[in-house]
């Protein structure tokens, strides 16, 4: 499969900078894969797992929340706001995360902007947990 230069940059600096074959992530469309010769392309990054090919067939998995995805003349650039590599995640604060959400989430007296905020949290909690490889996404 050929390969294709891939930078990612979040705001805790650059993730990654090499080859890849593929790149699988979630867009506010919906999931989008990424080939070598993808045509020009730009969209706004939702949130889930992304998926990346390397260049030796190898896949890594990272939570991936929020952002850019730009590719330009065969340059694919993602720009997230969150980026983390599964084998970076503290699965623990996720899960203490997701639990914490959840618990806000019963207490019936949450006004709607508080409820949409603990939806938020546990959203991202959830898609932590699943890239890690210890949950469900």
């Amino acid at each position: 499969m050929s390969s294709y230069h891939l930078q990612v940059i979040s705001m805790d600096g650059q993730e990654f900078d090499g080859s890849v074959q593929k790149l699988l992530l979630r867009t506010i469309d919906g999931d989008v894969e990424i080939l070598a010769r993808h045509t020009d392309y730009c969209t706004a990054i939702g949130m889930g797992t992304a998926r990346v090919t390397m260049e030796d067939g190898k896949e890594r998995k990272a939570a991936c929340i929020g952002g850019m995805l730009s590719v330009m003349k065969g340059e694919v650039r993602v720009f997230p706001t969150t980026w983390e590599w599964s084998e970076d995640i503290d699965i623990e604060r996720a899960k203490a995360a997701k639990a914490k959400a959840e618990e806000r989430l019963n207490d019936q007296m949450l006004d709607k902007e508080a409820r949409v905020r603990a939806e938020a949290k546990l959203y991202r909690a959830l898609v932590r947990i699943g890239a890690s490889g210890q949950g469900h996404e």
